[in-house]
């Protein structure tokens, strides 16, 4: 239950989406399933973040909803009651990664390093978060891991863009990748739903 393999699988794009006021929570949601993209990864960077996680969790049970930046155990259990599917932290630590995985929900837990892979591969997760990808090495970093390591997959989040997006799909290692280009600011905070139902069509087509 706790591997990730199938939200991988999804969509060729996780939104990265951090949202300030609730209530443009259920029409970004809406917005990106219109598009083809039935995920969303909302990032617990607002105070707001889990309201409009129940939002999302209630009005747009179409969308397979993750709660993303997952920094500590107390963030993971608000986030599960809020109505998370998924949980995806940036890095993981050996504490968080234990809470995480007794919570009953598919885990993405971030990794940037062979070390780090190996350690969340012993955990029994085949599943992980690349981050942040563009610095961290980019597409030539995740098919060298590959190599060693090729029952992995990736979802590479962190500088990727649709134009770059392609490069790290042609990898066999990696399933998908996060992106925050589907809802940009000014769409979300201009009410601009059909920007972002225009984007995730794009991102769908990735696929």
């Amino acid at each position: 239950m706790a591997d990730a393999t199938s939200v991988l699988h999804v969509s060729p794009v996780i939104p990265v989406v951090t949202i300030a006021d609730p209530q443009h929570a259920v029409p970004v949601a809406r917005a990106l399933a219109d598009g083809g993209v039935r995920i969303i990864e909302l990032t617990l960077r607002t105070g707001s973040a889990l309201e409009s996680m129940k939002r999302i969790a209630t009005e747009v049970p179409e969308i397979l909803l993750g709660a993303g930046t997952i920094l500590t155990p107390a963030q993971a259990d608000a986030a599960v009651a809020a109505g998370a599917q998924f949980l995806v932290s940036p890095g993981v630590t050996r504490s968080l990664l234990d809470h995480m995985l007794q919570l009953g929900v598919p885990v993405l837990p971030g990794v940037a390093t062979v070390g780090e892979v190996m350690a969340v591969l012993e955990r029994g997760l085949s599943a992980m978060k690349f981050f942040p990808a563009g610095p961290a090495g980019g597409p030539k970093y995740l098919a060298a891991i590959g190599a060693p390591i090729p029952e992995v997959q990736f979802c590479p989040t962190g500088g990727v863009s649709l134009e770059s997006a392609p490069g790290y799909l042609s990898l066999p290692n990696v399933t998908c990748v996060g992106g925050s280009w589907l809802t940009p600011r000014a769409a979300v905070e201009g009410e601009d739903w059909a920007e972002i139902t225009r984007l995730a069509r794009g991102a769908a087509a990735l696929g």
